[in-house]
């Protein structure tokens, strides 16, 4: 494709020159054959089907039934800021009543013969482009089955192309591995306009819904979630522990998303 591209542009000098054509002239056909190069490579990056909650943890949900001596470790990591991490109203932090452990919990009921880590690697504070940096020593490293990242409430901080950017990066160091990504939209933040579609907070989670279908990855959609249960007769407050922290309903609400991607045995 570059060698004919480079040959029609010397064709197109060569036609220039022998028949005395202006410069403009040269350079309408040269934008023409950048357009037609264009065309036929079709678009830069096609979206794939969408992850399947049914079957996308299929593999590792099988290595969660097997029983001893055929089982091994399986470790899930829960990557992001301070919700994961499990603050409430800050500086408080409830580990053992956040997400993670929520999930932990009931894994272990829906498998009772799996040996199951779940991991925070977790900071209060941080966004996405941190959780970039750190991502390959704390948590490929750890040697996970399933990692979740959860990032878009701080990332509202930097803005759409620098934490589109950030993710994209660790989604394709975990593929790389061979590791199945759970990406989380946010959880609430009560200041946030989330009747507003140009509000940060719901345009960070339509990246994220985007990325989740480009890469063919499991989406937890936390954030339409909590807009549903607000919708059903409740109020967003009800879900949280101080204006951009859920408390333990709200976790609970996060926790039952991602058992959706866990399917136990028949």
């Amino acid at each position: 494709m570059r060698r004919l591209f480079l040959s029609g542009i010397w064709k197109n000098i060569r036609a220039c020159l022998c028949c005395g054509k202006t410069l403009v002239a040269f350079v309408a056909s040269l934008v023409a054959l950048l357009a037609a190069s264009c065309a036929s490579q079709g678009p830069a990056v096609a979206e794939t089907a969408p992850a399947n909650p049914r079957v996308y943890l299929g593999n590792v949900c099988d290595e969660l039934s097997k029983p001893w001596p055929k089982n091994r470790i399986i470790n899930i990591v829960c990557h992001g800021h301070s919700v994961p991490a499990g603050y409430f109203k800050t500086p408080e932090v409830r580990t053992f009543d956040a997400y993670p452990a929520l999930m932990h919990q009931q894994l272990c009921r829906r498998f009772p013969h799996a040996v199951i880590n779940v991991i925070v690697t977790a900071i209060g504070g941080e966004n996405s482009e941190s959780g970039a940096l750190r991502f390959e020593g704390d948590v490929l490293s750890l040697r996970p089955d399933v990692v979740t990242i959860d990032y878009a409430l701080n990332d509202r901080g930097i803005g759409l192309r620098r934490s589109e950017k950030a993710w994209r990066t660790m989604i394709e160091m975990a593929l790389a591995r061979h590791v199945k990504i759970l990406l989380l939209t946010p959880t609430p933040d009560l200041r946030a306009q989330l009747d507003n579609p140009r509000d940060s907070l719901n345009e960070q989670a339509g990246q994220i819904r985007r990325l989740s279908r480009e890469y063919g990855v499991g989406l937890v959609d936390s954030l339409a979630r909590f807009q549903e249960a607000a919708h059903a007769g409740g109020h967003l407050a009800d879900y949280m522990a101080q204006s951009n922290h859920p408390n333990r309903r709200g976790h609970e609400l996060v926790a039952e998303e991602l058992l959706k991607w866990f399917p136990g045995p028949p």
